[in-house]
């Protein structure tokens, strides 16, 4: 009986990550979990600076999130649910992915549509994928 690729397939595999592990795509709750500490931390600066209004609170998780990807190759909540942006071709992040990012995930409909890679489309465009660390 032949085996099919996709019985031995993981997210990631096409790209060389391993299957668990550091460098391994990251689980939906990660995921989750970074996105909320981010969410939270933006509501917090917002309410504390702009009197808790919903444009802020946006932009203040956009410009969190680029400047976390500049600086650290990630956002906050992502360093503490331990992943981290990764460029697909390797070597650094770059400057544009970090900057481009965040603008689609406020979208929210990018960050809705996934592969099986678990990559958003927002990371498709950019050329990035998250990664455990």
């Amino acid at each position: 009986m032949l085996v099919s690729d996709d019985e031995n397939y993981w997210p990631g595999k096409v790209f060389g990550l391993p299957e668990e592990g550091p460098r391994s795509t990251p689980s939906y709750s990660r995921r989750l979990l970074g996105l909320a500490i981010d969410w939270a931390l933006s509501m917090g600066i917002a309410a504390v600076f702009y009197g808790y209004e919903g444009s802020a609170i946006l932009i203040v998780f956009i410009v969190l999130n680029a400047l976390g990807g500049l600086m650290f190759a990630g956002s906050p909540g992502h360093h503490f649910a331990r992943i981290r942006i990764a460029p697909i071709r390797g070597g650094r992040l770059g400057v544009i992915a970090p900057l481009v990012r965040p603008l689609l995930i406020a979208l929210v409909i990018p960050a809705l549509i996934y592969d099986r890679d678990r990559r958003g489309v927002h990371d498709r465009l950019v050329g990035t994928i998250l990664v455990t660390r």
